[in-house]
């Protein structure tokens, strides 16, 4: 993980967003803090930034731009950038829509400090990170299905089901570099052709699809 993260808080409820960056700044990773009051403030933020920010916590309900459209907009110029949902929308369909569409993380507004803290770091680590509430959600989706969908795996070579199933683990590159006996840079680019293959827009959309189509499995 980078040794300072930036970081970009888009919220239109000012109050929030300031409590926001006084609690981040707290932490001790946390680099330089930037502020957005909706999405079409926060193109216009990116846009006059030298560098872009690692990680952006984005509300969903904001005038003028909304988070999903403004989630869009950003995976289109900035795929780079992490991207979490910070917000009070809990309904499933949503969540749902929203983590298929490429979303990094999800957390709700009544979240702990701490797991604020812990998904930050998580994705920068491994590139996603979704609360027990937000994981149960996908699973029980998932399980509401009578028969597993089986849908072929599109081209993925044995090796790269091996990483997909440790991918599925939540095993960061490290991690995977160390289970495969290969180099870091080896495992990053085993995540990123899989990725690549499955069509997936993030890798929380990659192991959805992998449970979903039996790709691999867990057991």
């Amino acid at each position: 993980m980078k040794e300072k993260i930036n970081i970009v808080i888009t919220d239109d409820h000012k109050l929030f967003r300031k409590g926001m960056v006084a609690l981040i700044e707290d932490f001790e990773f946390i680099g330089e803090i930037t502020e957005a009051g909706n999405g079409a403030e926060l193109l216009g933020v990116l846009a006059g930034m030298k560098q872009p920010p690692d990680v952006i916590l984005l509300d969903l309900k904001m005038p003028v731009m909304d988070g999903v459209e403004a989630h869009e907009k950003i995976r289109q110029l900035y795929p780079e950038i992490k991207v979490i949902i910070l917000t009070m929308e809990d309904d499933e369909q949503y969540i749902l829509h929203l983590i298929s569409e490429g979303v990094n993380g999800y957390l709700l507004k009544n979240a702990d400090p701490e797991e604020v803290e812990t998904a930050i770091i998580k994705v920068m680590e491994k590139g996603l990170y979704f609360p027990e509430n937000i994981t149960d959600i996908v699973m029980k989706n998932l399980a509401k299905k009578e028969k597993p969908e089986i849908v072929s795996n599109p081209g993925f070579s044995e090796r790269e089901l091996v990483v997909l199933q440790l991918i599925c683990k939540d095993y960061s590159n490290i991690e995977i570099a160390d289970a495969m006996n290969v180099s870091v840079r080896t495992a990053e680019g085993y995540r990123q052709k899989i990725l690549d293959k499955s069509g997936a827009k993030s890798m929380a959309g990659l192991i959805i699809n992998a449970l979903k189509y039996n790709w691999v499995s867990l057991k």
